[in-house]
């Protein structure tokens, strides 16, 4: 029984002498670089900088309920026939007439889209985020008045847009590598006047396309994808007075006691409603530098 001991004790400490090498050589490998590798520097303020990008949006004008047309006939806000009777009886719609008589009813004012190019800069502040950017782009909105005369005959004023440019400051919140935001400033676009008729009588001449300027603001959302692109969602409200537009109309064909220009007045249309504003909800993608 003793020898069979001091056998098992003798064979125990054979294996730890031989397994000891072992372990020994095992703590001595060198760690692989990815183990002595220091972790990945965390951005500390991802929208710090320059960027350059671009929208694509969806515009929709609010409802004018009530809108017409208004006249100037020598100082007379009525233009009467020759037997005195008010040759805009058959009344106004809020879009673009279809035909001739208001049976046949307006076309809404178009909702369309738009798109752009943006360029901008920020400075952050650990969670805070102070920036201003400008952009230019277009839309396809139209915005129109229509009225009818007794003749039978549709008038109808038309607003669009040539362009917009936008200038913009903006303010928010960091929580990461997502920026909540609000943003505000003036925006300045070249407002296009048209006139369309199915009277071909009398003569119209339209004046009114200008340069104007208006407010933008609004706010959104933008997600930082990767070290210098980001992607975002935003709303921005557009606001412009654009009270400038006019028709003239004179007699062209028509008779002298056509009641445009009865007893050798002309007169002259505008528009009752002198805004031009919309939504808009936005798709931007930037990239920062």
């Amino acid at each position: 029984m003793r020898n069979a001991t001091i056998h098992s004790l003798l064979g125990a400490a054979a294996i730890a002498f031989i397994g000891s090498p072992a372990l020994a050589q095992t703590s001595d490998t060198p760690p692989s670089a990815a183990e002595v590798a220091p972790p990945a520097p965390v951005d500390e303020r991802p929208f710090q900088g320059l960027y350059v990008g671009g929208f694509v949006s969806y515009d929709v004008q609010p409802n004018d309920p009530g809108e017409s047309i208004i006249f100037n006939r020598n100082g007379s806000a009525t233009v009467t026939t020759a037997a005195g009777a008010d040759a805009f009886s058959p009344g106004f719609c809020n879009g673009r007439a279809t035909a001739a008589v208001p049976d046949n009813g307006c076309r809404n004012d178009r909702d369309d889209v738009a798109y752009g190019g943006r360029i901008g800069f920020d400075l952050q502040k650990r969670w805070l985020v102070l920036g201003a950017l400008a952009e230019f782009g277009d839309s396809q909105i139209t915005d129109s008045v229509s009225a009818f005369s007794t003749t039978p005959a549709s008038y109808t004023m038309t607003r669009s847009l040539d362009w917009e440019a936008g200038f913009r400051g903006r303010v928010g919140f960091a929580a990461r590598n997502t920026l909540f935001y609000g943003t505000g400033g003036a925006g300045y676009a070249r407002i296009r006047s048209d006139f369309s008729t199915t009277n071909t009588a009398n003569a119209f001449a339209t004046t009114g396309t200008r340069n104007k300027w208006g407010v933008q603001y609004g706010g959104g959302i933008e997600q930082k994808i990767g070290r210098n692109f980001s992607i975002g969602l935003e709303y921005l409200y557009h606001d412009y007075d654009a009270p400038d537009a006019r028709v003239q109309v004179t007699q062209g064909t028509a008779p002298a006691t056509n009641p445009f220009v009865l007893g050798g007045t002309t007169t002259t249309f505008a528009r009752s409603d002198n805004k031009f504003n919309w939504h808009s909800l936005r798709l931007t993608a930037s990239f920062r530098f």
